[in-house]
């Protein structure tokens, strides 16, 4: 075959490992009793990557099979930084009786590969998996190291993927200077038809927060003024309630800076939220970049309705911005006063300049697919596993390119009912890294 043709085959096989990644059950709930884990898929991963002719890298690191794979193929000029190109294995729970198709059901239908995880992230997964394959099978040097991770435990914050593998099993990674992975690289259509593709740059810190308050138990018949139901829902509701301040960090203002560029739109700061509605469904994503949250997900208390119980706990989603930690502590403890007791698990904020060969790398692999394009940095309201991955001096991108039809709800589907991914997206995304990983 031609190059263009062997590149249609690993795109064409990028769509079929995409599908049969989503029907391999990952499920992640972070508690060890409910997860699946990701150990069938690391072995499905290891397997095509063995068959391709890699000594592969399976790492078990604790827990509930938990299973990384990782490869590494060796470039052409071995003085220079490697990169690494990271996805996770596992994926959030889904309920099939919300879904019009089943969740991991894989099913390639109506222009669309369906099921959890077709966008975050077994896509991309499938798109380096492909490559990984390719680059091997036809003797492909790159211009550098290439490393390829599949990792395990993203969604409950990498304590058995990522975060495990830096800590634990650091020489993996050794020459690595940068990484691309997940939530950048989309489009999103602007005014007059104009994609702009938008590279993550900058994500926000996460603090998972446990909130405990103590009472005095007794017998739900009798007047109880020590009631910790009664003071936990109160702290919540005030928390779930409270605006923090808007905040323009760097990340964003270069966004709003480029949409100006293409589009002509104001983004006023005294009406800044206001503004970016006019962005269309990204502006769930993109609001979100604009102040720290602080949302109540889950409460926990009691064993029996006529017993008050003496402790109540709730749980809370935390993001904050880069540079706002203390200012939000300070904010948090205002707000809920001493008698609240927290506990957390933290992982830090990421951020790196828009400049470099990389980034230009990675506008010159757009275009030459999408030619009048652009490409923006943004910054990521949630997290990835670049958190753990910088703490190994590594500069972090997200760069999974999807070409996406303008009417799509994208950053909806992201833990969402009927999560999906477009065929078409999925095969240009795969000749765009191929052109980005050749030249980088």
């Amino acid at each position: 075959m031609t190059e263009p043709n062997l590149i249609e085959a690993a795109a064409a096989e990028a769509v079929t490992l995409t599908s049969e990644l989503i029907r391999i059950d990952t499920t992640n709930t972070g508690d060890p009793d409910t997860l699946v884990g990701e150990r069938a898929a690391a072995e499905y991963v290891a397997e095509k990557l063995t068959d391709a002719g890699y000594e592969i890298t399976y790492v078990e690191s604790g827990g509930k099979n938990r299973h990384n794979v990782i490869v590494r193929l060796e470039g052409a000029d071995r003085s220079r930084g490697g990169l690494l190109i990271h996805g996770h294995l596992d994926a959030v729970p889904a309920d099939p009786s919300e879904w019009s198709v089943h969740p991991l059901s894989g099913a390639v239908q109506d222009d669309y590969v369906w099921g959890r995880g077709a966008v975050d992230m077994k896509d991309m997964c499938g798109m380096a998996l492909a490559l990984a394959r390719h680059y091997k099978l036809n003797n492909v040097v790159p211009p550098r190291d290439l490393v390829f991770a599949f990792l395990a435990d993203e969604e409950a914050g990498g304590k058995y993927g990522a975060q495990w593998l830096v800590e634990n099993r650091p020489e993996l990674f050794e020459g690595v200077t940068e990484a691309i992975s997940e939530v950048g690289g989309f489009s999103i259509t602007l005014k007059d038809d104009v994609r702009a593709y938008l590279i993550e740059t900058a994500e926000k810190g996460i603090r998972w927060m446990k909130l405990r308050v103590r009472g005095t138990a007794g017998h739900g018949s009798m007047i109880h003024r020590d009631n910790a139901v009664t003071k936990l829902s109160e702290a919540v509701a005030k928390l779930g309630n409270h605006r923090f301040p808007l905040v323009l960090t760097d990340s964003v203002k270069e966004f709003l800076a480029g949409v100006t560029e293409i589009t002509g739109w104001d983004f006023p700061e005294d009406d800044l939220e206001g503004s970016v509605a006019k962005l269309g469904n990204i502006s769930r994503m993109i609001g979100a970049t604009l102040r720290d949250t602080a949302n109540p997900t889950m409460l926990t208390a009691g064993y029996k309705s006529n017993v008050i119980p003496s402790v109540a706990e709730a749980a809370v989603d935390c993001r904050i911005l880069p540079g706002r930690l203390e200012a939000f502590d300070r904010e948090l403890d205002e707000l809920l006063g001493p008698d609240i007791e927290k506990e957390w698990m933290e992982l830090p904020p990421v951020e790196t300049t828009f400049d470099g060969a990389l980034v230009d790398a990675m506008t010159a692999a757009v275009l030459a697919e999408d030619p009048g394009a652009k490409t923006l940095p943004y910054m990521l309201s949630g997290g990835t596993d670049a958190k753990s991955f910088q703490e190994l001096g590594i500069r972090n991108f997200g760069f999974a390119p999807l070409k996406l039809p303008a009417d799509l709800d994208f950053s909806a589907l992201f833990h969402g009912v009927d999560e999906r991914v477009p065929v078409e997206a999925l095969k240009f995304g795969t000749r765009v890294l191929d052109r980005f990983l050749r030249t980088s």
